[in-house]
């Protein structure tokens, strides 16, 4: 287990993180799965937030990330969502046919966190969902 430290901080605040696509429609491939995933690293790399893995399913998103103390997960989510929901159906009309509403994913999400121990299982968990053939 390695800690990240900030200026005034030391932490290792890990997440698993999972999201779904409304009605859980099986859209997350090719050129949007590539966008979606370009927009959620820009993301995070805004925030300052690690991602450790993360996969993106046909119908939904696992992250596993290491957030700073400043950040809420409820924040992080909320401007990852956001952003690629917002982007993808301006970038990709025919979204729009589908999700009227300008609602790209479903409400809510699932968190939790973990310790050094549930590390390596959910690694190992993501390792094992992961469609093959994709990188991360």
């Amino acid at each position: 287990m390695s800690y990240t430290s900030g200026s005034h901080t030391v932490f290792h605040h890990r997440y698993h993180i999972v999201w779904i696509t409304k009605y859980r429609y099986k859209v997350l491939e090719g050129a949007l799965r590539e966008r979606i995933r370009a927009i959620i690293r820009q993301v995070c790399k805004e925030l300052g937030v690690k991602i450790v893995s993360g996969v993106l399913s046909r119908e939904h998103v696992h992250m596993f990330v290491e957030i700073p103390p400043h950040i809420a997960v409820s924040d992080f989510v909320r401007r990852v969502k956001g952003r690629s929901s917002h982007r993808v159906q301006m970038e990709f009309p025919d979204l729009r046919k589908r999700y009227w509403g300008r609602h790209f994913w479903a409400r809510g999400y699932f968190s939790t966190t973990s310790g050094n121990i549930t590390d390596d299982v959910i690694l190992q968990y993501l390792q094992e969902h992961e469609p093959t053939g994709v990188s991360r």
